[in-house]
């Protein structure tokens, strides 16, 4: 039985993306063990897919020779872990010839670029495989079925019974935690004043501290659902599950609704890399929001006059339709 380890310590909605070379690794050796190096925070996100058979976590220092492994997929590139996973003797080390430090402590190479590259980011995880027998390219409709999210924790009652059965469950996620470029806030009370409450209820998530942010949200509308700080990773997802979509920039949230099969709406500026030719959510149910054309003013500041641009009755519409279905 083969054992491999997925290496990618980065962000939430990167190892969203990520937890398809999962399921394309199980296809490939259906007895093989899966598993997956990450961070503490994403802890939760991995292990709800049936794809991981094991979460290390590189916070605390793991064992990597005590895994077991004969593969290791350096997804994310880190120059420590490439050495350590070299001197605890992985015999198949793989990596991208792009990274100085892979030509030593890797053995298997593959040529990959992501910066100037056309693919979709989860296209360019899934290239890492092609040494373990993978096709040259996936679709975004077949990564689409490889995330494998369904070991949900069940929430808690009184979490579960703001859903409403008669009504369309959206969940606004507003902030980005400095990863993404923003809507504005003004974009999101117009979307929530343009849609009819007897049709929809909102739910505000984010954290505690963004919570603070989202203050005039809440007093300008007090019917919202403040979700802010009281979800952990865990139950954001399985609450996820259960609402009917979301509406937020590229941040792990939108990524994944995305995977769990809800209405994930996505607003995007068109600058290189941030469009969503590379971070749009990929997902049945998955809609991005764009200006057309390139985005050059704006390419070095924090407020995005082509985020800001995209208009809240485009959002609207789309959700109408959606609940007309």
């Amino acid at each position: 039985m083969r054992t491999f380890i997925i290496s990618r310590t980065d962000a939430i909605g990167d190892v969203v993306l990520t937890l398809p070379v999962a399921g394309v690794l199980k296809g490939l050796y259906p007895q093989s063990r899966v598993l997956f190096l990450g961070r503490s925070y994403t802890e939760e996100i991995v292990k709800a897919s049936v794809h991981i058979d094991g979460f290390l976590n590189w916070d605390k220092s793991p064992d990597l020779r005590a895994a077991g492994a004969d593969t290791i997929i350096h997804v994310f590139p880190d120059k420590r872990i490439a050495r350590q996973a070299k001197k605890a003797g992985i015999k198949e080390r793989i990596g991208t010839t792009n990274r100085i430090y892979h030509w030593f402590t890797c053995n298997r190479l593959v040529k990959l670029s992501r910066r100037h590259s056309p693919l979709h980011e989860a296209q360019l995880n899934l290239q890492l495989l092609k040494p373990l027998g993978a096709k040259d390219l996936y679709s975004l409709e077949e990564i689409a079925q490889y995330y494998g999210l369904s070991r949900l924790e069940r929430l808690p009652a009184e979490v579960a019974a703001l859903i409403d059965l008669r009504r369309y469950n959206l969940v606004l996620h507003p902030k980005s935690r400095g990863s993404a470029r923003e809507w504005g806030l003004e974009n999101f009370a117009q979307l929530i004043r343009l849609l009819p409450n007897g049709r929809f209820k909102i739910f505000i998530t984010g954290t505690a501290a963004e919570g603070g942010q989202l203050r005039s949200l809440f007093d300008k509308f007090p019917f919202l659902t403040d979700l802010t700080g009281k979800l952990s990773l865990g139950q954001l997802m399985s609450f996820l599950s259960q609402a009917d979509g979301l509406v937020a920039a590229s941040t792990g949230p939108l990524h994944l609704a995305a995977a769990l099969g809800i209405d994930a709406l996505g607003i995007y500026p068109p600058i290189r890399p941030m469009h969503p030719g590379r971070w749009a959510p990929i997902g049945a149910k998955a809609k991005v929001f764009v200006k057309d054309g390139e985005c050059a003013d704006c390419r070095k500041s924090g407020t995005c006059a082509c985020m800001l641009g995209i208009s809240p009755l485009s959002v609207r519409d789309y959700l109408l339709e959606q609940i007309s279905k």
